[in-house]
């Protein structure tokens, strides 16, 4: 949990710098002696990229697999329908990205600012994104993050068809919109981050190691029938370890044993 209690970590999914988060989950993580050996990660909607941001910058303890559920890895560009619909936040949220999402201060105190990617102000997006354009290599390729990301055992990517929440759903699968025009999408493979690897995931693509889903249900709606069927056998063998980290669409850091319920919260 990233806060004191649950009130506290439901703000900082909105409010609490993603850097200072993903920093906040790498320390949790490093401190856990039953993580040492490698955990499995699985990250529902923002919770997704915040974790693949882990797997990059903090290597130890080894993230063996990724499962994205509903994440945005490419970005947001729109907010149709923003979870919690009825709170004040969400319209507070479209107000602050409409004036201006790469000002200085939405994007230090917007979390949601901080995947805004906007392919009409395309260099704007990359110099001043705090968050994204860092992780996905947009100004400069660090080869830490590429070493790193390729270390996964699989990176499992979930898309819901009949999302109504991400916009565009594309960029659950790492797809976005063409740079330029905000009509026409590409896929992971067809763009720049991929022809080029800046990331590594051509490679990890050509080694088998990317896995993409899809569920016809809104966004993170799915059985347990499916979850039991599609992820769980991603989950059922780790190396040295029985334990996988989990993060939520508005907090980063829950785990997840084997000897316990399903979900126990830190």
């Amino acid at each position: 949990m990233i806060g004191k209690d649950v009130v506290q970590d439901m703000e900082n999914g909105f409010f609490l710098d993603v850097n200072t988060q993903v920093s906040m989950v790498c320390s949790q993580l490093a401190q856990d002696p039953k993580l040492q050996g490698g955990y499995n990660a699985m990250g529902f909607s923002q919770g997704a990229q915040f974790l693949r941001a882990v797997a990059q910058r903090c290597p130890s303890p080894p993230m063996r697999k990724l499962i994205s559920v509903g994440g945005q890895h490419q970005g947001v560009y729109g907010l149709p329908r923003c979870p919690g619909e009825s709170s004040h936040i969400c319209d507070m949220i479209r107000e602050a990205l409409n004036r201006g999402a790469y000002s200085d201060l939405v994007q230090k105190h917007l979390v949601q600012a901080q995947y805004w990617h906007d392919p009409l102000n395309d260099d704007l997006y990359k110099k001043h994104s705090l968050f994204l354009a860092d992780i996905n290599q947009e100004r400069a390729v660090n080869e830490t993050y590429r070493k790193n990301l390729q270390q996964l055992e699989k990176f499992v990517m979930v898309k819901f068809l009949q999302d109504t929440v991400v916009d565009p759903v594309d960029t659950e699968w790492f797809g976005f919109l063409k740079s330029g025009q905000a009509k026409e999408t590409e896929t992971l493979q067809e763009s720049v981050l991929y022809k080029e690897d800046r990331l590594g995931l051509a490679a990890m693509d050509k080694a088998q190691k990317l896995v993409f889903l899809s569920t016809d249900g809104d966004h993170l709606q799915f059985t347990t029938e499916w979850f039991n069927s599609n992820l769980l056998p991603f989950l059922s063998k780790l190396h040295n370890s029985k334990t996988e980290a989990w993060s939520g669409g508005k907090e980063a850091g829950n785990i997840l044993t084997e000897e316990t319920d399903w979900l126990l919260r830190i």
